[in-house]
């Protein structure tokens, strides 16, 4: 009996002096810590639709020879592109109804999509003036469809819409008449056309010749 009480009493030890490492080996495995380093953040998605790859603010008015410009009107911004260069940023302001393309006369919108400068006036109402191409072809076939204009109204946008130096017709309900003048980019207040400062109607006037591509976005 004493021998068989020492035994289970040496085991006892035994199990009581391994305890402490078997819990120090779990403790061990439990308080490891694995650096995860976490995913880059996804780069912004890049516009594919931007008209320019490159920027040069400093690039001379003086040796413009193909022109573009483009209005974004959500942005008020009026983009001046030479061989797929950014070198110019100007603010614009609108009409008091600006988001939307151009329905009728008097609604107040500019409208939107591919003209050209069609006129330049160095004595406008508003300091100077280019004038854009609207109401163009296409619009005029749309709206003789739907019965808006009639055919003889037609007949005359077509004949000017694709002469670089002859004022479209402006007085049919399309409306016309719409401009990139001076007066100021504070704020919308023109009738639909695009009004920036008289600084730099001063420094586009002399540059922008009559058949310049303007493309106007939403």
């Amino acid at each position: 009996m004493k021998r068989n009480a020492l035994i289970v009493c040496f085991g006892l030890v035994v199990c009581v002096l391994a305890l402490p490492s078997c819990c120090l080996f779990e403790s061990s495995k439990d308080t490891t810590v694995v650096s995860i380093k976490p995913p880059p953040p996804p780069e912004p998605p890049k516009p594919a639709d931007l008209p320019y790859s490159k920027i040069n603010f400093d690039y001379p008015l003086a040796s413009l020879n193909s022109p573009r410009i483009f209005v974004y009107k959500n942005q008020r911004r009026l983009l001046l592109i030479q061989d797929e260069t950014l070198i110019r940023d100007y603010p614009v302001g609108l009409g008091p109804s600006p988001t939307g393309d151009k329905c009728y006369r008097g609604d107040g919108r500019t409208p939107e999509g591919e003209f050209f400068i069609c006129s330049k006036n160095p004595n406008s109402n508003y300091y100077k003036s280019f004038g854009i191409s609207y109401p163009d072809a296409k619009r005029a076939k749309d709206a003789l469809i739907a019965g808006t204009i009639s055919w003889n109204d037609y007949q005359n946008i077509v004949n000017t819409s694709s002469q670089h130096n002859t004022l479209p017709t402006w007085n049919t309900p399309l409306g016309g008449a719409i401009m990139i003048h001076g007066g100021g980019a504070y704020k919308d207040w023109t009738l639909g056309c695009i009004a920036v400062s008289n600084s730099i109607m001063d420094e586009l006037f002399p540059v922008i010749p009559l058949g310049t591509p303007v493309k106007i976005l939403p």
